[in-house]
This record gives C-alpha cells, structure tokens and sequence, in this order.
C-alpha cells in the first residue's frame, strides 16, 4: 500500500479516472487602477462618521478551446465621506482554467462560479495593498457569494431576453 500515492488534496497524486477536476493554468493582474484624486487633502484626519465605501462585482469569461477558459474579476469601488471622493479603485484579475471532465448542464456555473472563487483572494489582496499604498488603511473586502452573484446575473439575463436556453 505505500506504494500508490494518496490523493489528499496536497499534491499527493494525480486524480483517478474520469473526476471532474479545474486546473488554473495562469493567473494575472489585467489592469489596475487607484485614484486619489484629492490628495493630500483626502488623507487629513476626518471629524464625525467613517467614509462610505461601494463596492461592485463582475465575473466574464471567455472560451479559448474545447477545455481552457479565461475568468476575469472585476472589482470597482470608491470611498466618500459626503460626497467627497478619498479613493476610487477599478481591478481586473484573471485566470486561465482548464475544465476536465465537467459534464455539460455544469460547465457554464462551475466556469462562472468556482474559477472566480479561486480568483477572489488575490484579487482582494491587490486591492487591500493599493488603498494602503494609497495612503490609507488597508481595505479588506468582504467574501463574495459567487452562487447568489451567478443568480443574479441569469435572472437578469432571463429577464432581458426571455427564458435561459439549456
């Protein structure tokens, strides 16, 4: 038995027979953007509440063969206190995943959900050490539901153009 390698999860094996499995081939910063468009003014302590932050969330991807897909990130966002802008911040973070035996009913959510749940760390690393290299405390973005985020999207698609074909 110590023979065969043990699939565990950690590089112990490679995966048997037909299992599903999603493979990042690359992973990468398309752009990036930070705007501190009242500085230094922005960075003077502040009386009374904490700015508003607003943050919003896109995923599209795009098939580059039978099974290799690429998944970007979006993520937009700004800070205000009143209606003053402190800092705005647009990144775009994206990976090459290869799909192997996924059947064809999973493809679509497993493209537009898992890959950019594996994408999500890095990409709120970027943004935490732009606004910190901003001059500003580091802004750690909430976890995203990429399940609810992909609801979403496909009631809004059914909505614009009738129902979803299978």
């Amino acid at each position: 038995m110590a023979d065969s390698p043990a699939a565990n999860g950690n590089g112990g094996g490679m995966p048997q027979g037909d299992a599903p499995t999603i493979n990042a081939l690359a992973q990468y910063t398309k752009d990036l953007s930070f705007e501190n468009p009242n500085a230094p003014r922005s960075l003077q302590p502040k009386e009374g509440q904490g700015p508003q932050i607003s943050i919003q969330v896109n995923v599209t991807a795009q098939q580059l063969s039978d099974t290799d897909f690429e998944v970007e990130l979006t993520l937009e966002g700004d800070a205000k206190i009143q209606n003053e802008v402190l800092f705005a911040f647009d990144v775009k973070y994206a990976g090459v995943f290869r799909m192997v035996n996924i059947p064809a009913d999973q493809l679509h959510p497993a493209v537009m959900i898992e890959c950019p749940r594996l994408l999500f760390p890095f990409a709120r690393q970027i943004v935490a050490e732009a606004v910190r290299n901003g001059g500003f405390p580091p802004l750690y973005i909430d976890p995203i539901d990429f399940v609810a985020l992909y609801r979403q999207k496909a009631m809004e698609a059914q909505g614009a153009s009738g129902p979803l074909a299978s």
